[in-house]
């Protein structure tokens, strides 16, 4: 795909297209590849992180600040939003990194990510990769509990489970597809005594249970 489509998901418009192309470089593909950008933009979004979550919950005292930003910026988060974004579908890589489903792996999305933001911060500074994270991450702040905070889904559902006296839920392995170096998992996460039955997918077992486990603790809540 075209980059000009994933900067219209961006909601940004490069000046330099070569950073944009340099940030979607992963190193087996050769060099300059994404890898200093990436340090570069893991800076920058703990920052603005910690500036939007400091400005939304002023009764947060620093560890649980902490806390809910250690939650926001870590690479299953990362790879959530890159998800969204499809950023596999844009990454320049090797030839046996992308056999082996390279363009699915969420640490190299989640660098990748962070790489992009590198390089809006060198093409038009920090007012404008503020801007960007703020416009990918209004969701996730949006729906974040301070309650849980560094809490992973299963986590967080098991807890709120056993609040309300009820069972642990269930989770079953569904399917399994891909070859053997780039495969992905369906997970079932079913509550019986609440009517629930959410699936997710990931590149692991655990990825995927997590998934649908994020999905049961959004439905549950509702209840």
């Amino acid at each position: 795909m075209k980059p000009e489509a994933l900067q219209r998901a961006l909601g940004y418009a490069f000046a330099r297209q070569e950073l944009l192309i340099q940030a979607l470089t992963h190193r087996s593909f050769g060099s300059p590849h994404n890898e200093r950008l990436e340090f570069l933009g893991d800076s920058l979004l703990n920052c603005v992180v910690a500036a939007l979550l400091f400005e939304a919950h002023p009764q947060l005292r620093e560890g649980e600040l902490s806390r809910l930003r250690a939650s926001l910026v870590r690479q299953e988060t990362l790879f959530e939003v890159a998800q969204g974004l499809q950023l596999g579908d844009f990454l320049r890589m090797g030839e046996g990194e992308l056999k082996s489903g390279g363009f699915r792996r969420p640490s190299i999305l989640a660098d990748a990510l962070e790489a992009i933001f590198g390089a809006v911060y060198l093409d038009r500074g920090f007012d404008a990769v503020a801007g960007v994270i703020t416009g990918l991450y209004r969701p996730l702040l949006e729906r974040v509990d301070p309650s849980e905070a560094g809490k992973d889904p299963k986590t967080a559902l098991q807890e709120l489970l056993q609040a309300r006296r009820l069972p642990l839920p269930r989770y079953v392995l569904c399917a399994t597809r891909g070859e053997a170096h780039a495969q992905e998992f369906e997970v079932e996460c079913s509550i019986p005594e609440l009517g629930i039955a959410s699936r997710g997918s990931g590149p692991s077992r655990r990825a995927a249970e997590q998934a649908a486990a994020r999905i049961a603790l959004e439905t549950t809540k509702s209840k």
